[in-house]
């Protein structure tokens, strides 16, 4: 039976550590100071081996180097609950744990919730976020991540990010077609129109986007400038820069009775209210929806999936398809 955590910290001299949250992905505890006196924090993820998180940590290492504005994670050791803590994992097999910096600021949905940032102050913070990650260089190590729950990289065998994209909505609406036709008759001519447009996208020098812009994996200080950005590997890949707008404004604010507002209101700021870039940006969305419908429930029985279909209907997205309401 896998050692409970804080039991296995406490083994490794981290005493006092304490559980932070509870994930999709794992249970995180914060350690205290490490050897050095750095802060220090541990994920036991819930599904990934250590052979999972390789490709992760020689990511973090690479967005590390484009020196952005703002902290992001760095996987400093990764280990298994079970190992001695002298010595490094001995199998790929068990319970994975990544010991990384903690990361200071409060997330921004927290900061929202208690009153000490206003939407206006929110939403320029993810703009900064944004503004900031067009500036990057996706190099070899983003390339090599997989995204949602696949095994194989999502540029593995393609050079260009429109393939790359295309190629995943047609594996992921193939592997999920029964939910989805249910939810959505006319799927066929959908997947027909977004991979025809798809392929189509003009070629532009990948950046690393984020691919889960939300308000929990944004950290800043009460004044609302950013101070880390966390939870990367759910949709991170190498992309246009216009992938991370797209779908950040969906996400802003997904399940909340003002959702469609700020949806438009953060598309119309970050891709303008008409014209070629805001017609790519709903042309993103509706790849998101088809390739990530499916990410929490094989089925289609969980929320996540229903905003998905939601979307996937909305007049405004079927125009950019070229397809009838």
């Amino acid at each position: 039976m896998t050692t409970d955590p804080a039991t296995a910290y406490a083994r490794w001299g981290h005493h006092r550590a304490r559980p932070l949250g509870r994930g999709m992905e794992g249970t995180v505890h914060h350690l205290g100071p490490g050897p050095l006196g750095e802060n220090l924090i541990a994920k036991a993820w819930h599904t990934r081996t250590v052979a999972d998180l390789r490709p992760l940590q020689a990511f973090y290492d690479e967005l590390a180097a484009q020196h952005l504005p703002f902290a992001t994670p760095r996987i400093l050791h990764l280990r298994h609950l079970d190992q001695d803590v002298h010595h490094g994992p001995q199998s790929e097999a068990g319970t994975a744990v990544t010991v990384e910096p903690h990361l200071a600021g409060t997330a921004l949905n927290t900061l929202l919730d208690q009153g000490s940032l206003t939407h206006t102050q929110a939403q320029d913070t993810f703009t900064q976020v944004l503004q900031a990650l067009a500036r990057t260089r996706a190099g070899r190590a983003t390339r090599a991540l997989p995204v949602l729950d696949e095994q194989r990289p999502l540029w593995e065998g393609h050079t260009t990010w429109p393939s790359a994209l295309s190629a995943l909505v047609r594996r992921r609406t193939d592997r999920f077609a029964p939910s989805l036709r249910t939810a959505l008759p006319d799927l066929d001519s959908l997947l027909a129109a977004l991979s025809q447009r798809l392929e189509r996208l003009p070629r532009e020098p990948a950046r690393i986007v984020h691919g889960d812009l939300c308000a929990p994996n944004i950290l800043a200080t009460d004044q609302g400038e950013p101070t880390a950005v966390l939870d990367w590997g759910f949709f991170t890949t190498a992309a246009a820069p216009l992938f991370d707008v797209s779908t950040a404004a969906g996400f802003y604010d997904m399940y909340g009775p003002r959702a469609r507002e700020f949806d438009d209101t953060l598309l119309a700021r970050w891709a303008g209210e008409s014209g070629p870039e805001r017609e790519r940006a709903l042309l993103y969305r509706a790849a998101y929806g088809l390739a990530g419908a499916n990410a929490y429930s094989q089925e289609g029985d969980d929320g996540h999936f229903a905003w998905c279909v939601r979307l996937l209907e909305r007049a405004d997205v079927r125009a950019a398809l070229g397809v009838g309401e």
